[in-house]
């Protein structure tokens, strides 16, 4: 068996973990489990680090169990939330449940024999689970004492928490304590800023069952500029590509930081350490190349997305640093083509507006309403001087027809100089 722990050490993903958890690994194939937040139908780059402990969890041997939280999501967790969150209805819940579900099998195997990952949700155990059956056998257990020593406790007080918000520990405290007693579970991970919560289940195990079980948490990912990691202007970067596209996707990763991105490839890939150390390595005598950065983004847009996708994002990434070709943005599909050029000058003309234009001259510049030229003049003067293209074809002849092949049957991209792209849309 690989140990795990180890693993996760020089990985850097270890925060805290409870004395004992260690041996307890080492000694016998252990169940153990991590806990997601069903409030969006996607899962974001900020659960990743769960969801490579998983990962890796399963590939020392031991037995995964991915709970997604149905009942705790109707509660609102306030661990690090400066707000109480707004309520999700049951619809919507398991809507966003099923969503969750089908990402986390892209990660885990759930056909693999003993160790075999398993979805669990708390709502199954909870739905039939009476308050008064609740605070009688689980609230009587924990001291109101030893809730409020917790700092995910303490920090919401002085704003006002109100008791279902308290009573959230103790929620998933019992989400432990069942899964102890029913999958026989001895380990809970989580963010490091869920220990009071795991810490929690422990107790409620011990107490309640006599039993002992275990927790380990992984550090919370910063960027080494300080902004929050996961977020950009757009928002946070999803897993699901209709809210984040592939191409936005592989970008993110193609564009951290030397300092995230070697922490980065510890974190969100398999590659052995040696393999890091070489990336690293060859990093360090071409930086301009940005090695790490291209390894990073390559292996987690294959595993999150395809292998297409990635493929898909590099022939994206170069239309825009102007080394692709033609061929290559007609092989673009449309949801690549607009995220690539989100953003840039556009406007719609109609298909008889094409046809009735005389040259590419008029097209920039009369037809489009001065997109790209605000006149004729400084549209041929342009086009002279070879600073102007059509699709990725520079336009030779300022008297050029508009016959040109549409992008996806609907779009034209016209570049001026280097940098400048325009997007005409033929309707």
């Amino acid at each position: 068996m690989i140990d795990f722990v180890a693993e996760l050490q020089w990985r850097g993903m270890i925060h805290d973990i409870m004395p004992g958890t260690e041996e307890q690994l080492k000694k016998e194939m252990t169940t153990g489990y991590i806990g997601f937040d069903p409030t969006a139908d996607s899962l974001h780059i900020g659960h990743l680090t769960q969801i490579m402990t998983l990962v890796h969890f399963q590939k020392a041997g031991h037995r995964p169990l991915a709970l997604v939280g149905g009942a705790t999501g109707m509660v609102g967790d306030p661990s690090g939330k400066s707000a109480e969150r707004n309520l999700l209805s049951e619809e919507i819940l398991n809507h966003n449940l099923n969503c969750v579900k089908g990402q986390l099998e892209k990660f885990l195997d759930f056909n693999c024999g003993e160790n075999s990952a398993e979805m669990v949700n708390n709502y199954d155990w909870f739905k039939e689970f009476s308050f008064l059956e609740f605070i009688r056998d689980v609230g009587k257990h924990i001291t109101v004492n030893y809730m409020m020593a917790k700092d995910s406790v303490k920090k919401r007080l002085e704003s006002g928490m109100s008791f279902t918000e308290f009573s959230y520990q103790l929620v998933q405290g019992y989400d432990f304590y069942w899964l102890n007693q029913n999958k026989n579970c001895k380990l809970q991970l989580g963010g490091s800023d869920q220990w009071g919560n795991i810490v929690t289940g422990t107790e409620l195990i011990r107490r309640k069952a006599q039993g002992e079980a275990f927790a380990m948490t992984t550090p919370l990912i910063k960027k080494a500029d300080g902004t929050k990691f996961g977020k950009t202007e757009a928002g946070a970067i999803w897993l699901d590509r209709k809210k984040t596209s592939p191409y936005k996707f592989y970008q993110y990763w193609l564009n951290a930081s030397d300092e995230d991105a070697a922490n980065y490839i510890r974190i969100f890939t398999l590659l052995s350490k040696e393999e890091i150390e070489s990336v690293e390595k060859e990093h360090q005598e071409a930086p301009h190349l940005r090695k790490l950065q291209q390894v990073l983004a390559k292996d987690i847009t294959i595993r999150v997305h395809s292998e297409e996708d990635y493929e898909m994002s590099v022939k994206a990434s170069q239309i825009l640093f102007g080394k692709s070709t033609t061929e290559d943005l007609v092989t673009l599909d449309e949801d690549t083509l607009l995220s690539v050029f989100e953003g840039v000058p556009q406007t719609q003309i109609s298909k008889a507006m094409l046809e009735e234009t005389a040259n590419v001259t008029d097209l920039l510049s009369e037809v489009t309403d001065g997109l790209v030229f605000p006149s004729k003049g400084e549209a041929r003067k342009m086009i002279k001087g070879g600073g102007v293209s059509i699709n990725k074809t520079k336009v030779e002849d300022a008297n050029q027809p508009c016959d040109f092949k549409l992008l996806q049957d609907k779009y034209i991209l016209a570049q001026k100089g280097k940098k400048n792209y325009y997007l005409i849309i033929v309707e």
